[in-house]
């Protein structure tokens, strides 16, 4: 399916109007249904589904591994999708909050949901990862983020070693581009809690709390935290970092991670 889209628009420069062809992200609900019940309606860019899929019935706490489940029938151009599990599981909306996952931020969520107290691990990482790897990563996301240099429209985040990127992915959706990493994660039985996620966007609650039930020790970004996420990571022994910019970044939890020359910050 295509994920952007052009359009006529009319632009407006240095005191003069001009009619033009912009390219703009595309926008697409998809509706889950586990064992023939309604569980709950993506609003997301249509690539990558699948990933997405897995991801957010992970972070949901409805699947822990690829084997849970036992089929899936994706229709991408009707926007329904039906997954089937090798076990029963509880769909009661109060349990998972059955509802619509839009592309704007909403309210923060902390851990008011019972799937996010389930499923939001604290880290074990012993990862660590030197200012370098830090503001590398962030350029090899950013470098790699096509579809936001040619809309503006989309969130961008990526996982991988502090090394080397091993996955990017993008999405209208915040939460989306980080299901959709997870989901990669899973379908590949690629271990998470050595990993580093790094984001575009800034640090929110809902963000701090995906990257806990993913499993990683390091999150980066380019934005700022929130106050709310910074208590989260240390409570979830996350190492949170923000405003990286050029060379220069911000440690806003367990700092010990960081190190340069082989000496703990």
């Amino acid at each position: 399916m295509k994920i952007t889209s052009k359009r006529k628009i009319v632009r407006y420069d240095s005191g003069a109007f001009e009619e033009t062809n912009d390219a703009i992200a595309e926008e697409f609900p998809l509706t889950l249904y586990i064992n023939d019940v309604e569980f709950a309606t993506l609003v997301c860019s249509p690539d990558h589904l699948e990933e997405l899929i897995m991801g957010f019935l992970a972070s949901e706490g409805a699947i822990r591994k690829y084997s849970d489940i036992k089929s899936m029938n994706l229709d991408d151009h009707g926007g329904f999708c039906h997954i089937n599990l090798n076990s029963d599981i509880s769909t009661d909306h109060f349990t998972y909050s059955k509802r619509i996952l839009g592309s704007c931020c909403g309210k923060s969520r902390q851990f008011y949901f019972q799937s996010d107290v389930d499923t939001a691990k604290v880290s074990m990482s012993k990862t660590t990862i030197t200012p370098e790897q830090c503001t590398t990563l962030m350029r090899d996301m950013q470098d790699t983020s096509t579809i936001f240099k040619e809309t503006g429209g989309i969130h961008n985040a990526s996982l991988g070693t502090p090394e080397e990127v091993i996955v990017h992915r993008g999405d209208i959706g915040r939460h989306n581009a980080l299901d959709k990493l997870y989901g990669y994660c899973i379908e590949n039985r690629i271990p998470v809690n050595d990993k580093v996620l790094v984001f575009s966007g800034r640090i929110s609650s809902e963000v701090l709390t995906k990257a806990a039930k993913i499993g990683v020790g390091i999150v980066l970004s380019k934005s700022a935290p929130t106050d709310l996420a910074i208590r989260l990571a240390e409570d979830l022994n996350i190492t949170a970092i923000g405003f990286i910019r050029g060379d220069s970044f911000n440690i806003y939890s367990h700092p010990w991670r960081v190190v340069q020359k082989n000496a703990e910050i």
